[in-house]
């Protein structure tokens, strides 16, 4: 913390940046662990398997719900 006080405020920034990144990448790590430690119970209860495409339609599908909601949250068409 001491080193970090004596940056100047652009590489500061620069710092979170590369702080953030770490996070992140801690973050997908740490959901892939999850997927894979669930993905013998999937098998086992003979669920079948998906096929990169179908994968990638899926995680389409999600963000472009994810964005919807981020739009009407911002536009306050949910609120009450």
């Amino acid at each position: 913390m001491s080193k970090i006080r004596t940056l100047s405020p652009q590489q500061v920034a620069e710092v979170e940046d590369f702080v953030e990144f770490l996070a992140t990448k801690a973050r997908k790590r740490n959901a892939l662990d999850r997927l894979l430690a669930v993905a013998p119970a999937l098998e086992a209860a003979g669920a079948a398997s998906m096929s990169e495409e179908e994968i990638a339609a899926e995680i389409d599908a999600a963000r472009a719900e994810r964005r919807a909601r981020q739009a009407a949250k911002g536009s306050g068409a949910d609120r009450s």
